[in-house]
């Protein structure tokens, strides 16, 4: 093990990063992973809620599309991670919306 033996060089990741586990700036990936997670916690918590189906479906729907396009460009595991716990959240809540009415419930087609 030769990481063993060497002492950290400046390009190591640092253990206090929170996002970026290679200790590099990602600023447009952790964006899109804090949207995801806000859009899939907007859709989880809205889907309880028959009459906010509107919102829990386009919510999901949009958050899985970020989400989509996050993990396309994600460059670290704690990118990944966000992602799929936002993404989980956004599917469940697009679901339950579709069940309760849908993307366009009683706006479109009566």
């Amino acid at each position: 093990m030769a990481q063993a033996i060497r002492p950290p060089s400046a390009h190591q990741p640092s253990a206090n990063s929170l996002v970026s586990g290679d200790g590099r700036p990602h600023p447009l990936q952790n964006t899109l992973t804090a949207l995801t997670l806000v859009l899939g916690f907007l859709a989880f918590i809205s889907s309880f809620f028959h009459s906010f189906h509107l919102l829990s479906s386009w919510a999901g729907l949009v958050g899985l599309a970020v989400g989509g396009w996050g993990q396309y460009i994600s460059v670290t595991t704690r990118e990944r991670f966000g992602l799929i716990i936002g993404m989980g959240a956004a599917g469940i809540g697009l679901l339950v919306g579709m069940a309760h009415g849908g993307l366009f419930g009683g706006v479109i087609g009566g």
